[in-house]
């Protein structure tokens, strides 16, 4: 005579799902081990190189920011070329020396904006473009002064439509940049010299109204009345 069956509680079930799965991962480990060690061994190694890496990274943006800190002097004094070049006496590293080696880090980034500075102060514009352009930084006021550096060469070669772009493009990285006006202005003069008056017109008026405390404010109805 046949037994009834003790039908398994919900509980019963899931431990025995449980244990089944246990033996079946135990299994899989067992017939895989060398693929299981060898998968861990990789992962545990890019998890020590990214740690290197970044560490790496660290101290090279920190010796970049010592090096453009003593550079920095001979900048702010007017010397460009010595800014560029370095004083070998001293082996002070100038910027161009500091970009080749550091320009992949944030401060090496910020070496191209003054070494492009330096380059355009001493009409060396093909030299400025290339750093300006090349900036890749994540400071919002460098995105903006590496824009307005493009802007201005290339108003100087009479591209004024472009320019003005590029002057608009740096006035909206950041809006606490006290540049902003400054940068507007300048995209309404080129507007104005690319024949777009009324782009012009439009932009001196937003200086008018929204720029009322900052330096170009004070042109604006020079250039107005040039319109008019």
């Amino acid at each position: 005579m046949l037994t009834k069956q003790k039908k398994l509680s919900r509980k019963e079930i899931k431990e025995d799902k449980l244990v089944e799965y246990y033996y079946k991962s135990q299994s899989f480990f067992e017939e895989n081990k060398n693929k299981v060690l060898m998968y861990a061994g990789i992962l545990a190694a890019v998890i020590v190189a990214i740690y290197f890496y970044t560490d790496y990274r660290a101290s090279q943006n920190t010796k970049a920011d010592a090096l453009l800190g003593n550079i920095m002097e001979v900048y702010d004094s007017g010397s460009y070329l010595e800014a560029i070049e370095g004083r070998k006496e001293t082996k002070v590293l100038g910027l161009k020396q500091i970009v080749a080696d550091y320009g992949s880090t944030e401060n090496g980034e910020t070496a191209k904006i003054y070494l492009a500075n330096s380059y355009l102060s001493l009409g060396k514009t093909d030299e400025a473009l290339k750093y300006y352009e090349d900036y890749s930084g994540s400071l919002d006021i460098f995105k903006s002064a590496a824009l307005a550096g493009q802007a201005s060469i290339i108003s100087s070669k009479n591209e004024y439509g472009k320019a003005a772009d590029l002057y608009m493009k740096a006035s909206k990285i950041s809006k606490t940049n006290s540049m902003n006006a400054d940068y507007i202005l300048q995209a309404a003069i080129n507007y104005f010299d690319a024949g777009d008056k009324e782009q012009a017109k439009t932009l001196l008026q937003t200086i008018r109204d929204d720029y009322k405390t900052s330096t170009a404010f004070a042109q604006v109805d020079k250039y107005l009345s040039q319109l008019n």
